[in-house]
């Protein structure tokens, strides 16, 4: 395999742990308004996440750290096309973050829900613009080559805001609002366990629709691609891993139920790759526009020190998160809440 082709499914991988990661800790947010009656409900809630969100969030910068260094054509093209809704997601992820901080240090009802309000819209809007900025990428955008070497975006923030790229949006929203709830329900013991649990059976309803629609649009729009079949295996996968999701949720099984929309995350996110592959950015002006993945690439002795680097790094990471996460395995309950914690 070439490193360029090596490195866009290492992007991808990348990517995908940190919807898988951060997109449980998207659904925590979200549930905060369904599933916090009180405030000690709300704590306890934050408190699933507390030791590992912003862990979670690291994947996303490692991810934007080797999309630049690997691919910067890719890299500057789609920031600058996507300009706008990246900026927005970066705002709803720094108020989200400062809002875990600093909810618990005022003084006062208000204070708490103003930062509690900031925590849900920072869970529902990221999810949302990523799937749109993933549902365009797979569906291509209106791009153009350069004449002095490079792509340039032809197209507004309305352009991003079509009917299948909305639809990729919700899927994804729904998806992780899912995987959020069904984490609570691991997470907690009791009358919460068994509220995050209902609501997950209702809200993976949605998911399971939307995500079949998504998926199925993606197929046939991709029907005369090379790597149709591929696109369809991994459709496939990710339907069964969702609906086998919302089986184990169902029969409160809930480490399961967890696992099976990891892996709906997963495939869901492959076949969106593949749909790219061997592009990085389909041009929806003429498919000879399009950005493959030798063309937006590093050199050849960049993608080698990379390689080397990400081959060091990686398991370190990789098991100093699995150790994180093992640390704090245990379920937590309203009891464990004092009067002063977060």
């Amino acid at each position: 395999m070439e490193l360029t082709t090596l490195w866009f499914f290492i992007v991808g991988v990348l990517l995908i742990g940190y919807f898988v990661l951060d997109g449980f800790d998207f659904g925590v947010g979200m549930s905060l308004p369904f599933l916090g009656r009180d405030d000690t409900d709300r704590r306890l809630i934050i408190n699933t996440i507390g030791p590992v969100w912003d862990l979670n969030e690291t994947w996303l910068i490692v991810a934007g750290a080797a999309l630049f260094a690997a691919f910067p054509e890719w890299y500057a093209t789609m920031f600058s096309g996507f300009y706008l809704a990246l900026l927005v997601i970066l705002v709803a992820l720094i108020l989200r973050g400062v809002s875990f901080e600093y909810r618990h240090q005022g003084k006062g009802a208000q204070w708490t829900g103003w930062f509690d309000r900031f925590i849900f819209w920072g869970s529902v809007i990221p999810p949302l613009l990523w799937g749109v900025a993933f549902a365009n990428l797979a569906q291509g955008v209106p791009i153009a080559p350069l004449e002095n070497g490079g792509w340039i975006y032809e197209g507004t923030l309305l352009t991003l805001l079509n009917p299948y790229s909305l639809l990729g949006g919700l899927t994804l929203l729904l998806i992780t609002f899912t995987h959020g709830l069904v984490f609570v329900s691991l997470k907690t013991a009791g009358d919460m366990r068994d509220r995050a649990r209902r609501l997950a059976t209702r809200v993976g309803i949605g998911a399971i629709l939307a995500g079949a629609a998504f998926l199925a649009w993606t197929l046939v729009q991709h029907r005369d691609s090379d790597t149709f079949w591929v696109i369809a295996l991994c459709s496939a996968l990710a339907a069964a891993a969702l609906i086998g999701g919302w089986v184990a949720n169902l029969l409160g099984r809930e480490g399961w139920a967890f696992t099976a929309n990891a892996a709906a995350i997963v495939f869901a996110l492959l076949a969106v790759f593949m749909s790219m592959f061997p592009n990085v950015m389909h041009s929806s002006i003429d498919p000879a526009y399009s950005m493959s993945i030798s063309g937006a690439a590093s050199s050849q002795k960049t993608l080698e020190l990379m390689t080397w680097v990400a081959g060091f790094t990686m398991p370190l990471v990789l098991a100093y998160q699995a150790w994180t996460y093992w640390v704090f395995r245990k379920r937590l309950t309203r009891e464990a809440i004092p009067a002063a914690a977060h």
